[in-house]
């Protein structure tokens, strides 16, 4: 496997080897590690579409894009209130 070069701030580097280190890991180690846990968008899409038709199958739950677009809102609400936005 061939390493790339990503440049990033020396205080962000400094934060993830830290974060690296007490996990007992090397930030290359952690870097790798977090790629294999994170979704891309793609993926996201896919798996939230997947348990939108889970749900719909096992109960029927089928919101319309604007019940949806509300649903949003409102979790986007509650975030930040609990995020103290």
């Amino acid at each position: 496997m061939s390493d790339a070069n990503v440049r990033i701030p020396e205080e962000a580097k400094d934060r993830l080897a830290a974060i690296a280190a007490a996990e007992g890991l090397s930030l290359r180690g952690y870097l790798a590690r977090l790629a294999q846990t994170l979704l891309t968008p793609a993926e996201r899409a896919e798996r939230a579409e997947r348990a939108r038709a889970a749900l719909e199958e096992w109960n029927g739950y089928a919101p319309t894009p604007a019940e949806q677009d509300d649903l949003d809102h409102e979790l986007d609400r509650r975030l930040a209130q609990v995020a103290g936005r």
